[in-house]
């Protein structure tokens, strides 16, 4: 009786689970390189539609913390994606924070605005005026409470699921599912008052609707 060759996972197109990946890194830096060809386009476009001039510096030190701390994800906790997408944004918090006490010893803080501003909405706002997005839309959006802009962009932008929105913000996912609902009502009565002529880019993907 002759024994079959054994295969290798990869010979039948399976992919390595990136958990079992991240776990490996710990004693094979080689299997985190993996990671970050998957994830630096996703992550790059998060930066770059918040802090445009500051993405690649910004993904530079996403990895660099994501690699010092790899051995704290937990897979009960969420996936590595979106693992990294917090990661990401506590980068971008810093950032932000850093920028807003820079522009705190030159500039006076706008009236409203606390010294440890770290929304990045400013950034984000260009950015959705750049892709012709309705003023009506960009206002809305503006008067959002925080965390429901925030949940309404990374699955429109970032394409991550409520569940693993939630888990980027670390929220429930019920809780983050409901805000979503909310905001997303939000925005379909804002909508209506401007129809028969939605928004082009809206009506072409319907992802904050």
């Amino acid at each position: 009786m002759t024994q079959e060759p054994l295969r290798r996972p990869e010979a039948d197109g399976d992919v390595p689970d990136e958990g079992d990946l991240l776990a490996r890194s710990a004693r094979d830096p080689a299997a985190f390189e993996t990671l970050v060809t998957r994830h630096s386009v996703a992550l790059h476009g998060y930066l770059t539609r918040r802090a445009p001039t500051a993405a690649d510096d910004l993904l530079s030190e996403v990895w660099l913390q994501a690699y010092a701390s790899r051995r704290t994800f937990d897979q009960a906790r969420g996936t590595v994606r979106t693992w990294l997408f917090g990661v990401a944004r506590n980068v971008l918090a810093t950032h932000w924070r850093r920028t807003a006490r820079e522009r705190s010893r030159t500039e006076p803080e706008p009236p409203g605005r606390g010294p440890a501003e770290n929304d990045p909405w400013h950034a984000v706002d260009q950015r959705l005026d750049a892709a012709a997005l309705a003023p009506l839309v960009r206002r809305t959006l503006a008067e959002l409470p925080h965390v429901e802009r925030e949940l309404l962009l990374l699955v429109a932008w970032e394409q991550l699921t409520p569940t693993e929105a939630a888990a980027v913000l670390g929220i429930p996912p019920g809780t983050a599912r409901s805000r979503l609902h909310r905001a997303r009502g939000r925005l379909r009565e804002a909508l209506d008052t401007a129809r028969p002529s939605p928004s082009p880019v809206l009506r072409s993907t319907g992802d904050f609707a």
